[in-house]
């Protein structure tokens, strides 16, 4: 009897400690909420597709505790577009059929955007781009399509007013790849240079990625002073490099498609000393990013790419919407419609890049140009480049005419 004693007192003491050793209960989840990202993730601009996905997934992992303390896990569902539109919209397409998604940070081309956005519209899924300057992103009126950046119809004026009053160049020739991105920033450079007194020389569309002969023959032949490429750096890398062994002496300018290391990589000392303008500078500009660069050199051992930080911003923009959709709906999960408000309704919103208010349309009220000139051809290097000049200027005002343009009435 004793012993039956003494054995039930240690088994019931082992139950006691193993009851203990369990972990607390959990709250329970409501439900999976989903943030996708759309950028080229493979291909010759898997550079600037990565920092994008790169920082829409620090910005999560650091500042999703809100929402999952409001009871909602939270994850990152990122979509390879390849910078490529029919891919673009066949993710598009795939990805509004999960209820979780309740926005998209993206793209990369807006090119891709455009032609994507017109399915998120379909079912009210917000979009915050970090990158597209096309003016049509916003110009169309839609409720989901917003934008942490500047826009093209600024930055090529940007780029032109440079060129003409500060680099003193009277001639120019004008080059783009064929895209919407390449061709509107090369046709907004060429018309604000003409209107300052410039004269154009040339103006080129090229799908061409590996021999520039005939168009720099067609070069020579005018002898421009600065020749612009409206497109991205893997085949304007290739055409600077050509030129220059062919003994062209123009000065090199193209918009933010040419800010990538890659373009150092590809053209090397062909490209000291050219000039690109962009909506998004290093972010050791940004005074708010030193963390942010640390933490991103911390998770993905590399120095963040450009948009990297526009796309952390983009995500917070759109976590703190998701929260305070959430907090509106009585503590459920919102529906897409009431995430769009939230997210159009920013202001003030302080990210790293700096103050961040939409206007009607989902552009910033106010955002940042920048000039950059390329100081070395080691990739190494990329971000010592100088920083030449800053604005800050407004997007020009929504008119039934801009919307018109865009096709829609």
């Amino acid at each position: 009897m004793k012993f039956s004693r003494i054995l039930m007192a240690l088994t019931v003491f082992s139950l006691l400690l193993a009851a203990c050793a369990q972990p607390a209960a959990t709250p329970a989840v409501k439900g999976t909420i989903k943030i996708a990202t759309q950028s080229p993730l493979s291909g010759s601009q898997a550079a600037l597709g990565e920092g994008i996905k790169n920082g829409a997934q620090l910005a999560i992992e650091q500042l999703k505790g809100p929402i999952e303390a409001l009871g909602f896990k939270v994850e990152l569902v990122p979509f390879d577009d390849q910078a490529k539109p029919d891919v673009g919209v066949a993710n598009a397409k795939q990805l509004v059929n999960d209820p979780d998604i309740l926005a998209v940070i993206g793209h990369l081309n807006s090119g891709v955007a455009i032609p994507s956005s017109e399915t998120y519209k379909d079912y009210d899924l917000v979009m915050v781009s970090p990158a597209n300057t096309n003016p049509c992103i916003t110009d169309r009126g839609y409720l989901v399509t917003n934008r942490v950046c500047g826009r093209d119809d600024v930055q090529g004026a940007v780029a032109a007013e440079f060129a003409f009053n500060e680099l003193k160049v009277k001639t120019a020739f004008v080059i783009h790849d064929k895209t919407t991105y390449g061709q509107g920033v090369a046709e907004f450079f060429e018309k604000r240079f003409k209107e300052l007194g410039g004269e154009v020389l040339g103006f080129e569309g090229t799908e061409e990625k590996a021999n520039f002969d005939p168009l720099i023959t067609a070069i020579q032949a005018v002898n421009p002073e600065l020749i612009f490429f409206g497109g991205i750096y893997d085949q304007a890398g290739v055409f600077f490099k050509q030129a220059r062994e062919k003994g062209v002496q123009a000065v090199f300018m193209g918009p933010d498609g040419m800010d990538s290391s890659e373009l150092a990589k590809i053209a090397g000392d062909a490209v000291v000393g050219m000039y690109y303008t962009t909506v998004a500078a290093p972010p050791t500009v940004y005074e708010g990013a030193k963390k942010f660069i640390e933490d991103y050199r911390a998770k993905f051992g590399r120095d963040p790419e450009p948009f990297s930080a526009q796309a952390y911003d983009a995500t917070a923009i759109v976590l703190k919407a998701i929260e305070a959709a959430i907090q509106e709906a009585g503590g459920q999960k919102p529906s897409r419609g009431e995430v769009a408000e939230k997210v159009r309704a920013t202001k003030d919103f302080q990210g790293i890049t700096g103050v961040i208010t939409f206007d009607e349309r989902g552009d910033p009220v106010k955002a940042k140009y920048f000039v950059i000139k390329v100081v070395s051809g080691n990739p190494e290097d990329w971000g010592k480049n100088e920083l030449v000049k800053t604005l800050e200027l407004a997007p020009p005002p929504f008119t039934p005419e801009l919307k018109a343009a865009c096709g829609v009435q």
